[in-house]
């Protein structure tokens, strides 16, 4: 099943909390659980999740998005499924669908914003602050 992606994906791990809002029968019980989104875009994720979710459930997902901090909550409608170890962990295809728009700018805003601190530090290096030579070091 080949699927298109609409818009450009920011490789990023942000914990997560989804609640299951849909009212299926082959729903999990546990209608809130916690986990993680591994890719986002302004119009969907691809989250890990360790329980099965069948396609078309409803979940509201709610995150914080990190530096600048910002919390996120949207609806997203799951589109597919695949099993990385089988009744344990799942990555898991979200579309964003009625989400508001406010939430939706501030996805976009974060992956530029980390798109350009990525490219202005290619290589993931920490920026080091060295003391300026003209002062003493603390003791």
């Amino acid at each position: 099943m080949e699927v298109k992606k609409r818009a450009e994906r920011l490789k990023d791990v942000n914990e997560i909390t989804i609640t299951v809002i849909s009212d299926e029968n082959n729903l999990p019980k546990d209608k809130v659980f916690y986990n993680y989104i591994k890719d986002i875009s302004e119009s969907g994720a691809k989250i890990q999740a360790n329980i099965l979710l069948p396609v078309n459930a409803l979940l509201k997902i709610d995150f914080t998005l990190d530096t600048p901090e910002r919390q996120v909550a949207v609806i997203g409608k799951v589109k597919w499924i695949n099993a990385i170890i089988e009744d344990n962990c799942y990555e898991v295809g979200v579309e964003f669908v009625d989400t508001p728009g406010e939430s939706i700018k501030k996805i976009t805003e974060y992956i530029s914003w980390k798109q350009k601190s990525t490219g202005l530090n290619p290589f993931g290096l920490p920026f080091w602050i060295y003391p300026k030579t003209n002062e003493p070091e603390s003791k």
